[in-house]
Parts: structure tokens; sequence; C-alpha cells
């Protein structure tokens, strides 16, 4: 399931049933690659319960993810590309509940359309984070529209390029005077990086690979 040519969302979706059948209870994270810099290295604050929504959609040349570029006036990673997702709300159903809530909210995902397939193992960021990574399936009817207050941009990248371990490129920069390594995936101009690629590597490694 790993390679460039076409791949059906059905065909992911069973795998994923199949990997994500029982509760995930590992963690993982920025810190898989910064040893040194432990889980929550830049965090200025406990930890805080997040979740994001992996959507997963059918097209006619093959599955899709879809994505999201923030807005360039938010506060905190703006102009970055992500998975729709947010800070768990204790009115939340959980994790799946606040995933498909903040994927209303950013990208006008209506829940009716949304198939969840299972949870991947929590990811910390080092931004002091517990992100639940929440892998779904939408439908080719649902209709998309971005809150432009979040949103800049929606898209879509095929999942077999996203899932191929040959674009999972380990880079680095140089943060409080030391290196700082995490996955990137190029994507002609989308340049996906650091949590979101980190997120999509691990997806890669509990559900393909």
């Amino acid at each position: 399931m790993t390679g460039e040519g076409q791949l059906t969302a059905r065909a992911f979706a069973e795998q994923a049933r199949t990997r994500l059948v029982s509760p995930a209870t590992d963690e993982v994270g920025d810190h898989i690659l910064n040893p040194d810099l432990g889980p929550f290295a830049f965090a200025k604050r406990p930890p805080r319960d997040a979740a994001v929504l992996i959507p997963v959609i059918e097209r006619p040349a093959g599955a899709t993810i879809i994505l999201t570029r923030r807005t360039d006036h938010l506060t905190s990673h703006a102009g970055q590309i992500s998975l729709p997702g947010g800070k768990i709300d204790p009115d939340d159903d959980g994790a799946v509940g606040a995933a498909l809530r903040e994927a209303e909210e950013e990208i006008g995902l209506d829940p009716r359309f949304v198939e969840t397939l299972g949870v991947l193992p929590t990811y910390l960021t080092g931004s002091g984070y517990r992100v639940a990574p929440v892998v779904a399936l939408v439908g080719q009817e649902a209709q998309l529209v971005p809150n432009p207050d979040e949103v800049a941009d929606v898209f879509e990248v095929p999942l077999a390029f996203l899932m191929n371990d040959a674009n999972h490129l380990r880079q680095s920069r140089v943060f409080a005077g030391k290196p700082r390594y995490f996955y990137a995936m190029p994507y002609g101009e989308r340049y996906i990086w650091g949590v979101t690629a980190g997120i999509l590597r691990l997806m890669y490694e509990t559900v393909c690979r």
C-alpha cells in the first residue's frame, strides 16, 4: 500500500479498521526524532489534550487526504499546513467528538458524511499538546466551506503519495542553537512538515506499512 499508483479509499478503510480495532495506548511524537529535547520541550504550560481529523475521501484518480492551510493572522502556526482539529473541550464526546466538531467549524465538513475508522496512538508535540489523530472516511457528497477566520485554503493530496515512505523526508532546522529534526512531505508548492507530517508518518507506520 505504499506505491504511487491508484489507492482507493475503501481499500485503505478496510486495512485501517483491521489495524485500529483496539484503542491506541502508545504515545509517540516530535521527541522520537529529537530524544534530547523531551516530549514537551517548548511548552510553557501543562500539556493539553487535542484531536485532529485525518479525512480520507475517494476521488476518480484515487483516494486523497483533505488538508488545510492556516490563515496568516493566527497566533500559532500561522500559514502552516495542518489537519482539521483543535483542543478537546469538556462538552466533546472525547477525541472523536472534538475532531468532528473542529472539522465542521474549520472546513464545514458535516459529520453525517464522516465514517470514523479508528484513532492512532497519541502524538505528543513540542509545544505541549497530546494529539489524538482520528482516521476517517469522508463521503464524496460532502461539501467543504473553509472558515476564513482560521483557514486560508482547503486542498487535497493523494493518499498514495502521503503513504509512500519514499516521500517522507527527514529534515532539520536550527532551533535554540541546536538542530531540530522533523518529517517533511513536500508536494508541489505545498510544504507539509512538522506535526502534520509526523502524524501522517504515524498513520503510515500504523496502518499502511
